[in-house]
């Protein structure tokens, strides 16, 4: 569910109607609802009432201040993947103790900025890595907290780009070579082992690959206890998928998930970490554009929109879909056409949509792209010298720009001309 729906023949976001934010803010942007921000971090903590646990919620998903503000007002941690990320949920006042540190390559700079700020543990992907936080922490004379990572070997069945639980994936150690890779942990200075992390991958939309994850991590958990470790923390990562279609074949809801948790991992009383990502800001976004052009072309129509693959990069690294709707909602009866939906980026790529049912457009209607909240903003780039959009928050009746698009000259003036030019 989403607080983005037509109201008297308009789309609004929560209580605001989206036309008047694009009038005011130009297209095209990013619009988040702080309800459906809100509403989808309860489900998840709620999911896991009755065990002791964190939400820490997967950054990388969309990072924006206003968003982690949002949403570590509600109690939620912060999985971190750089030193970026944990200096922005570091900014955006949330504790170190409720930061966990994720990531294959952490850098000396990244591990030392995270011990002297104060961190809840790092999740460890190699042995060099488990060394050098060792090195470090030991110099500084402190105990890095530590959950290693394990490589479960388990079939995530969603695209090749985000899985990451195979034995060819490049995270984590072999399941099999974790209790060596633990007692080499308890012998090296500076580190406290705390716990097992696992992350299998992104947009899963079925329980099964968790449940075979989480089991090997239950037996691990037992084997490793036996072998004298104190475990007392399981991150089981995230990954569970999104609705990107209005079909009636949804993901798995939140509370079947936090169910399986309680089966096959409640038992051994730990406290559980889970970093949901997607699911909390998925589908709390929306981009809004504007058509420039209707374009005929050889056998096909096109759609042709100011925004593009700079700003929503999704269609054309992963082939990814995103219903697309128009702003004014279609009157009843309304026979839709097939349209190429296209942006003005210089590649054949800048492709969001093939052969898609449109209503009847115009150049200046606006359309939103729905399902854009996660993995929108955060990697879009200043390809063509396109400025990066505005991102714009909705409460209530309320809207804020919460990041403005800079101008050409802001741009521009970021590059240094060398000396002998």
């Amino acid at each position: 569910m989403d607080h983005f729906l037509y109201r008297d023949g308009l789309l609004h976001a929560e209580d605001v109607s989206v036309a008047e934010i694009a009038a005011a803010v130009e297209t095209p942007f990013y619009l988040y609802s702080t309800a459906t921000l809100t509403r989808h971090f309860k489900l998840f903590d709620e999911a896991l009432e009755g065990l002791p646990h964190l939400v820490c919620y997967a950054m990388k998903a969309a990072s924006n201040q206003a968003i982690l503000k949002t949403l570590a007002a509600q109690g939620a941690g912060m999985d971190v993947v750089s030193g970026g990320e944990y200096a922005r949920a570091r900014a955006a006042g949330v504790p170190g103790s409720r930061i966990v540190f994720s990531g294959v390559g952490k850098t000396n700079a990244e591990i030392r900025a995270a011990l002297e700020g104060g961190i809840r543990q790092f999740n460890v992907e190699s042995e060099p890595e488990l060394e050098a936080i060792s090195r470090i922490a030991a110099g500084m004379g402190v105990a890095a907290p530590v959950a290693i990572r394990v490589n479960p070997d388990v079939d995530a069945k969603t695209h090749a780009k985000i899985a990451t639980g195979k034995s060819e994936n490049k995270f984590g150690i072999p399941i099999a070579r974790a209790r060596a890779v633990y007692a080499h942990a308890a012998a090296l200075p500076g580190l406290k082992v705390v716990g097992i992390d696992v992350h299998i991958g992104s947009q899963l939309t079925d329980l099964a690959p968790f449940e075979a994850a989480y089991r090997k991590v239950a037996d691990l958990t037992e084997a490793l206890r036996a072998d004298g470790h104190e475990i007392t923390r399981l991150d089981l990562g995230g990954g569970l998928g999104i609705p990107y279609t209005r079909s009636n074949e949804a993901p798995p809801l939140p509370m079947d998930y936090g169910a399986l948790i309680k089966r096959t991992v409640g038992h051994l009383g730990c406290e559980v970490e889970i970093e949901p990502g997607r699911l909390i800001a998925g589908n709390a976004g929306i981009l809004v554009t504007r058509v420039i052009y209707l374009k005929s072309g050889e056998g096909r129509d096109f759609l042709i929109l100011d925004a593009a693959m700079n700003d929503l990069i999704r269609p054309a690294m992963y082939e990814a879909h995103h219903d697309i709707v128009p702003v004014i909602e279609p009157a009843p009866g309304i026979e839709p056409q097939p349209f190429d939906i296209v942006g003005p980026v210089c590649e054949s790529g800048d492709t969001f949509a093939r052969a898609r049912p449109m209503p009847p457009l115009g150049p200046g209607d606006l359309v939103a792209f729905r399902s854009a909240g996660a993995y929108g903003a955060v990697m879009a780039s200043e390809y063509n010298t396109r400025p990066l959009i505005p991102e714009v928050m909705v409460h209530g009746d309320q809207f804020a720009v919460i990041r403005p698009r800079p101008s050409f000259d802001e741009i521009i003036n970021r590059d240094t001309i060398p000396q002998w030019l």
